[in-house]
């Protein structure tokens, strides 16, 4: 591992140390460069998040040696149960080469502090209570070479030097915003709310998936853009919230908090989602999707996970993407490194974004046309109701909105995606 030049100087510096940080920061320690990972709060802490983990992120934990057994506390799950239009349909995950055919849930105030420590178990230097500030920027050439920052309780002002810089600073990302690099519009945006109650159906082994979201407080029931989830924590509750895309004229009217709230008195009774059983506050974040914010590298900073919009626009899902942009920013960054001039490295670090989109761009578009059309209740409807109704049609689907398929040798369902993500633009 190379030996840091001070406390304050390395290799490369991370910011922010949830799933997309804690993963770069690992791959990149674990080739033997010196890395900073910069983390503003302590952990454990909160994120907002449904807490379920599809096939995808399984393989990136089990890629980074977490242990994901049961005595671990994790909870495995054995597919997705769709309720819509009436009709109730359990999907197994599909069986691939790729992918293992089961999903998890852990809470998300201690999964990520696993990720961070497994990061730090590969040589990481985490630095908590670590708020980054301004980037350090060199006159001459623009490129950033630092940041300054507010460290611990006395908030002391430390100013952190490297070469290279990963935003992984999430949605808000005051890093990129700093260096200029501003959210796309004609990219669809996302919302989550969601909460805790205390139930009975916390042990469930399916994911489950509400697409029709009715708002029943008015005269009229009204179909809402989105969907909700139940998702079994095993541990006594579960976790219930709700996905709202921007893309219908109902986005900014709605209090979805009040919706929330709406749609669990809507449930039966006896599964406890009442006022009265809930562990916590409702909680809301941001989802970014699509890349809404580019280029994911400019001049020495690259972007990783929800500060580079690389959550699913199919269905919500960021954390598989978050770790694997930072798994693919850390290859790209190690084999920068070992070449010898700045024009070499150069090179090498812009074919971070053409990989990004070489692997995400096809399928991103599609589901950018996806948000669209369900954008409109009554297409939801339509689709929600019909499909259902036909087992095969809604594998499909499965495997098209959670992304699995096999890249070579799968079933002529996965040749149909793969070659639908292929034709696709990559904008």
């Amino acid at each position: 591992m190379t030996e840091p030049l001070s406390d304050n100087t390395a290799d490369v510096i991370v910011v922010g140390a949830g799933p997309a940080g804690s993963t770069t920061a690992y791959y990149l320690a674990k080739a033997g460069l010196d890395v900073l990972l910069l983390e503003k709060t302590a952990f454990p802490r909160e994120k907002v998040c449904g807490d379920g983990l599809t096939p995808r992120a399984t393989k990136q934990l089990v890629a980074m040696g977490i242990d994901i057994s049961e005595e671990a506390g994790w909870l495995r799950n054995k597919g997705l149960r769709i309720i819509a239009g009436g009709t109730r349909l359990q999907l197994d995950w599909p069986d691939l080469a790729s992918f293992p055919d089961y999903g998890l849930v852990r809470k998300r105030d201690d999964f990520d502090e696993q990720l961070a420590r497994q990061a730090q178990k590969a040589g990481a230097r985490l630095y908590e209570r670590c708020n980054v500030g301004a980037p350090v920027v060199d006159d001459r050439t623009g490129r950033i070479t630092g940041v300054h920052a507010k460290l611990g309780e006395e908030k002391r002002d430390v100013t952190f030097h490297a070469p290279l810089v990963v935003a992984a600073d999430g949605n808000s990302t005051r890093l990129s915003l700093a260096m200029g690099l501003h959210r796309r519009e004609d990219r669809p945006m996302g919302v989550a709310v969601r909460t805790y109650f205390t139930s009975p159906r916390h042990d469930d082994d399916y994911l489950e998936s509400w697409l029709e979201l009715w708002d029943r407080r008015g005269p009229q029931d009204r179909l809402l853009p989105g969907y909700g989830w139940i998702f079994g924590m095993g541990d006594g509750t579960s976790n219930v919230g709700l996905g709202v895309l921007n893309t219908s004229s109902s986005f900014k009217d709605l209090d979805w908090r009040e919706v929330l709230k709406a749609w669990c008195a809507s449930m039966p009774e006896d599964w406890g989602y009442t006022p009265d059983n809930m562990t916590g506050p409702i909680r809301g974040a941001a989802l970014p999707m699509a890349f809404n914010r580019q280029p994911h590298y400019t001049r020495g900073l690259l972007l990783v996970g929800d500060a580079g919009g690389l959550v699913n626009p199919f269905n919500g899902e960021g954390i598989a993407y978050a770790m694997e942009s930072g798994q693919i920013a850390a290859d790209v960054i190690v084999q920068a490194h070992a070449r010898a001039t700045p024009a070499q490295r150069e090179i090498a670090l812009q074919r971070y974004p053409r990989v990004l989109k070489d692997t995400y761009g096809g399928y991103y578009n599609l589901g950018r046309a996806f948000v669209k059309l369900i954008g409109n209740p009554k297409v939801m409807q339509i689709a929600a109701q019909r499909g259902l109704t036909h087992p095969v049609l809604m594998r499909f689907t499965l495997k098209m909105l959670a992304n699995l398929t096999d890249p070579t040798g799968g079933d002529a369902m996965d040749r149909i995606i793969n070659g639908l993500t292929k034709v696709a633009p990559k904008a």
